[in-house]
Protein backbone atom coordinates (compact mmCIF):
# COMPACT_ATOMS: atom_id res chain seq x y z
CA UNK A 1 0.00 0.00 0.00
CA UNK A 2 1.01 3.59 -1.05
CA UNK A 3 2.59 5.77 1.90
CA UNK A 4 0.35 8.63 2.53
CA UNK A 5 1.12 11.79 0.37
CA UNK A 6 3.20 9.67 -2.11
CA UNK A 7 2.54 9.89 -5.69
CA UNK A 8 3.61 7.37 -8.42
CA UNK A 9 6.13 8.41 -10.63
CA UNK A 10 4.74 6.31 -13.86
CA UNK A 11 1.85 4.15 -15.49
CA UNK A 12 3.84 1.07 -14.46
CA UNK A 13 3.94 2.04 -10.41
CA UNK A 14 0.64 2.99 -10.73
CA UNK A 15 -0.90 -0.15 -12.70
CA UNK A 16 0.87 -2.45 -9.92
CA UNK A 17 -0.67 -0.66 -7.18
CA UNK A 18 -3.84 -1.06 -8.38
CA UNK A 19 -3.15 -5.09 -8.82
CA UNK A 20 -2.14 -4.90 -5.20
CA UNK A 21 -5.40 -3.72 -4.31
CA UNK A 22 -4.35 0.07 -3.45
CA UNK A 23 -7.31 2.27 -4.15
CA UNK A 24 -5.35 5.60 -3.99
CA UNK A 25 -3.71 4.13 -7.21
CA UNK A 26 -6.53 3.63 -8.81
CA UNK A 27 -8.01 7.17 -8.21
CA UNK A 28 -5.38 8.38 -9.17
CA UNK A 29 -5.34 6.52 -12.57
CA UNK A 30 -8.99 7.68 -12.95
CA UNK A 31 -8.07 11.78 -12.64
CA UNK A 32 -5.29 11.40 -14.97
CA UNK A 33 -7.38 9.87 -17.86
CA UNK A 34 -10.67 10.78 -16.64
CA UNK A 35 -10.58 14.05 -19.05
CA UNK A 36 -9.19 11.90 -22.19
CA UNK A 37 -11.82 9.37 -21.57
CA UNK A 38 -14.61 11.57 -21.25
CA UNK A 39 -13.91 13.40 -24.41
CA UNK A 40 -13.75 9.74 -26.61
CA UNK A 41 -17.24 8.85 -24.95
CA UNK A 42 -18.67 11.84 -25.66
CA UNK A 43 -17.37 12.27 -29.25
CA UNK A 44 -18.37 8.36 -29.81
CA UNK A 45 -21.95 9.01 -27.97
CA UNK A 46 -22.80 12.77 -27.81
CA UNK A 47 -25.61 12.61 -25.09
CA UNK A 48 -24.39 13.14 -21.77
CA UNK A 49 -25.81 11.38 -19.76
CA UNK A 50 -24.46 7.89 -21.68
CA UNK A 51 -21.31 9.78 -21.83
CA UNK A 52 -20.46 9.81 -18.39
CA UNK A 53 -22.20 6.22 -17.71
CA UNK A 54 -20.43 4.54 -20.35
CA UNK A 55 -17.16 6.85 -19.08
CA UNK A 56 -17.62 5.46 -15.66
CA UNK A 57 -17.85 1.62 -16.62
CA UNK A 58 -14.53 2.15 -18.72
CA UNK A 59 -12.79 2.65 -15.33
CA UNK A 60 -15.06 0.12 -13.51
CA UNK A 61 -13.91 -2.43 -16.49
CA UNK A 62 -10.33 -1.32 -16.43
CA UNK A 63 -10.34 -2.02 -12.71
CA UNK A 64 -12.14 -5.30 -13.37
CA UNK A 65 -9.77 -6.25 -15.79
CA UNK A 66 -6.30 -4.74 -14.38
CA UNK A 67 -5.01 -7.94 -14.36
CA UNK A 68 -5.29 -8.82 -17.59
CA UNK A 69 -3.22 -5.15 -18.56
CA UNK A 70 -0.05 -6.61 -20.22
CA UNK A 71 1.65 -3.00 -21.10
CA UNK A 72 1.80 -3.92 -24.65
CA UNK A 73 0.00 -0.27 -25.16
CA UNK A 74 -0.26 2.51 -22.98
CA UNK A 75 -2.62 2.83 -20.39
CA UNK A 76 -3.89 6.03 -22.21
CA UNK A 77 -4.33 3.65 -25.42
CA UNK A 78 -5.87 0.70 -23.35
CA UNK A 79 -8.27 3.32 -21.28
CA UNK A 80 -9.36 4.40 -24.87
CA UNK A 81 -9.84 1.15 -26.75
CA UNK A 82 -12.38 0.00 -23.46
CA UNK A 83 -14.14 3.05 -23.93
CA UNK A 84 -13.96 3.01 -27.46
CA UNK A 85 -15.83 -0.99 -26.90
CA UNK A 86 -17.81 0.61 -24.30
CA UNK A 87 -19.34 3.24 -26.69
CA UNK A 88 -19.80 0.84 -29.44
CA UNK A 89 -22.26 -1.14 -27.39
CA UNK A 90 -24.27 1.40 -26.85
CA UNK A 91 -25.00 2.42 -30.44
CA UNK A 92 -25.91 -0.61 -30.49
CA UNK A 93 -28.36 -0.62 -27.86
CA UNK A 94 -29.71 2.58 -29.61
CA UNK A 95 -29.53 1.98 -32.77
CA UNK A 96 -33.37 2.52 -33.42
CA UNK A 97 -33.49 5.44 -31.11
CA UNK A 98 -34.09 8.80 -32.40
CA UNK A 99 -31.83 12.05 -32.26
CA UNK A 100 -34.20 14.51 -31.08
CA UNK A 101 -32.76 15.67 -28.04
CA UNK A 102 -30.35 17.98 -30.29
CA UNK A 103 -33.46 20.35 -30.91
CA UNK A 104 -34.38 20.44 -27.47
CA UNK A 105 -30.87 21.37 -26.50
CA UNK A 106 -30.74 23.57 -29.00
CA UNK A 107 -33.79 26.08 -27.91
CA UNK A 108 -33.08 25.78 -24.14
CA UNK A 109 -29.34 27.05 -25.00
CA UNK A 110 -29.63 30.21 -26.69
CA UNK A 111 -28.66 32.70 -24.36
CA UNK A 112 -27.11 34.93 -27.26
CA UNK A 113 -26.90 35.04 -30.91
CA UNK A 114 -23.26 34.44 -30.81
CA UNK A 115 -23.83 31.46 -28.43
CA UNK A 116 -26.92 30.11 -30.47
CA UNK A 117 -24.57 30.33 -33.70
CA UNK A 118 -21.83 28.12 -32.04
CA UNK A 119 -24.32 25.82 -30.70
CA UNK A 120 -26.08 25.43 -34.02
CA UNK A 121 -22.39 24.55 -35.54
CA UNK A 122 -21.23 22.03 -32.73
CA UNK A 123 -24.74 20.48 -32.91
CA UNK A 124 -24.75 20.62 -36.78
CA UNK A 125 -21.63 18.56 -36.40
CA UNK A 126 -22.56 16.26 -33.68
CA UNK A 127 -25.45 15.60 -35.85
CA UNK A 128 -23.53 14.58 -38.70
CA UNK A 129 -20.98 12.62 -36.73
CA UNK A 130 -24.21 10.56 -35.15
CA UNK A 131 -25.18 9.76 -38.57
CA UNK A 132 -22.03 8.36 -39.54
CA UNK A 133 -21.33 4.21 -39.16
CA UNK A 134 -19.43 3.54 -35.77
CA UNK A 135 -16.71 2.10 -37.15
CA UNK A 136 -16.27 5.90 -39.25
CA UNK A 137 -17.21 7.77 -36.61
CA UNK A 138 -14.73 5.63 -34.26
CA UNK A 139 -11.87 7.11 -36.68
CA UNK A 140 -12.99 10.70 -37.13
CA UNK A 141 -13.35 10.97 -33.49
CA UNK A 142 -9.68 9.44 -32.44
CA UNK A 143 -7.68 10.95 -35.48
CA UNK A 144 -9.11 14.25 -35.86
CA UNK A 145 -11.49 15.21 -32.74
CA UNK A 146 -8.84 13.35 -30.07
CA UNK A 147 -5.31 13.79 -32.07
CA UNK A 148 -4.41 10.16 -31.65
CA UNK A 149 -1.86 9.69 -34.59
CA UNK A 150 -3.06 7.19 -37.62
CA UNK A 151 -0.75 4.27 -35.67
CA UNK A 152 -1.93 4.69 -32.25
CA UNK A 153 -6.32 5.07 -33.70
CA UNK A 154 -5.63 2.14 -35.90
CA UNK A 155 -4.00 -0.08 -32.55
CA UNK A 156 -6.97 1.68 -30.26
CA UNK A 157 -9.40 0.04 -32.74
CA UNK A 158 -7.19 -3.14 -33.62
CA UNK A 159 -7.12 -2.70 -37.44
CA UNK A 160 -4.50 -2.66 -39.95
CA UNK A 161 -3.10 1.24 -40.30
CA UNK A 162 -4.32 1.16 -43.87
CA UNK A 163 -7.79 0.48 -42.90
CA UNK A 164 -8.06 3.35 -40.24
CA UNK A 165 -6.88 5.51 -43.19
CA UNK A 166 -9.01 4.37 -45.93
CA UNK A 167 -12.03 4.75 -43.34
CA UNK A 168 -10.90 8.31 -42.35
CA UNK A 169 -10.69 9.06 -45.74
CA UNK A 170 -14.22 7.66 -46.46
CA UNK A 171 -15.52 9.35 -43.51
CA UNK A 172 -14.40 12.71 -44.45
CA UNK A 173 -16.05 12.18 -47.81
CA UNK A 174 -19.77 10.65 -45.93
CA UNK A 175 -19.58 13.75 -43.49
CA UNK A 176 -19.13 16.22 -46.35
CA UNK A 177 -22.41 14.58 -47.53
CA UNK A 178 -23.97 15.26 -44.93
CA UNK A 179 -23.17 18.61 -43.88
CA UNK A 180 -24.03 19.39 -47.18
CA UNK A 181 -27.58 17.60 -46.78
CA UNK A 182 -28.29 19.23 -43.39
CA UNK A 183 -27.44 22.80 -44.94
CA UNK A 184 -23.53 23.05 -43.72
CA UNK A 185 -22.72 24.55 -46.65
CA UNK A 186 -25.35 27.60 -46.05
CA UNK A 187 -22.15 28.72 -43.21
CA UNK A 188 -19.72 28.90 -46.31
CA UNK A 189 -21.26 32.36 -47.12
Amino acid sequence: MRKEGHSYGNDPELIEAVKAGDLAAFREIVVKYEVKVAKVVKGMLGNKMDAEDVGQETFIRFYRSVDQFKGDSSLGTYLTRIAINLSLNEIKKRKRLNWLSYEDRLKSSQESADHATKLETTELVNKALSRLEPEFRSVVILRIMQGYSTKETAEILEIPIGTALSRLSRAQLKLKEILIGLGADSYHG
